[in-house]
């Protein structure tokens, strides 16, 4: 893993923790998958969490969606303890989440899936669109003006009406992107955004997350096993190895660790 420069930290990175996770502990059986993890993200930071395949990352991101109950432990977000608050909250509550398999709507279109993330954000229930009820045309023209903006800013104006099925799959991880900022997050969980990408897609795909951090003024929280990407975007990195948190700190820092050197190469390297 080459070292490289850190960059000084974001400014907005400044105003506190955005994300707190402390002491989570998960077992499915007799199998310890989190084992007292602790950590935050910063407001503004774009943090990676790695580690080898059965680290516990995905584990984690799940606890984070609510998709899965932990036993021990607290997750904060924006404040808010996560347990109290019921799984069809967590958009609307702020946070968007893209998943390691693709979770699209195939037979639809673009334009049709990024209109289900905006769902998210209405207020306007079923009957006051079957009734066309005062305030409804004003909030369609704000969802047809940010779906508009998502497919210009992300480079899917020339496919929006095609069905997600015809698409590459390097171009459907794009349109899962753009579903997920629908809802206008706060937090954007990335589960493995670089799988299944080539090496010109991949180095895209780094520009892409800072853009989405700066242009959107949200706070990133990436999962992903391609070392380079998540070294050169990332402001802090967290390291699990089986379910512990083994290393945390800037890129650079986490890359020297002794304890991530052993986990990745093994203990003669």
């Amino acid at each position: 893993m080459p070292l490289r420069q850190d960059p000084p930290p974001s400014p907005v990175a400044a105003a506190g923790p955005l994300l707190s996770v402390r002491n989570l502990r998960v077992r499915f059986g007799g199998i310890t998958a989190l084992d007292g993890v602790s950590f935050e993200v910063a407001r503004g930071q774009i943090a990676g969490l790695i580690g080898p395949n059965g680290a516990g990352k995905t584990t984690l991101f799940n606890c984070l969606s609510r998709l899965y109950a932990y036993e021990e432990g607290a997750i904060t977000f924006d404040g808010q303890p996560l347990e109290k608050l019921p799984r069809h909250r967590m958009a609307a509550l702020g946070m968007g989440r893209t998943f390691q398999n693709l979770a699209l709507f195939a037979s639809m279109s673009v334009l049709d899936n990024i209109k289900v993330g905006l769902h998210a954000r209405t207020r306007k229930g079923f009957l006051a669109h079957a009734l066309r009820l005062p305030g409804v045309a004003a909030e369609e023209e704000a969802s047809s003006r940010r779906a508009a903006e998502l497919l210009r800013f992300l480079g899917l104006e020339h496919v929006a009406q095609q069905r997600v099925a015809e698409l590459p799959f390097g171009t459907r991880k794009r349109v899962e992107l753009a579903r997920a900022l629908a809802s206008a997050p706060s937090l954007l969980l990335l589960d493995e955004p670089a799988a299944g990408l080539n090496h010109e897609e991949v180095g895209a795909l780094g520009s892409l997350v800072r853009a989405i951090r700066d242009q959107f003024q949200l706070t990133v929280l990436l999962v992903e096993h391609h070392m380079g990407l998540v070294m050169s975007v990332s402001d802090h990195v967290v390291a699990l190895s089986f379910g512990r948190k083994i290393a945390e700190g800037t890129p650079a820092q986490v890359q020297r660790d002794p304890e991530v050197i052993q986990a990745y190469l093994g203990s003669e390297a």
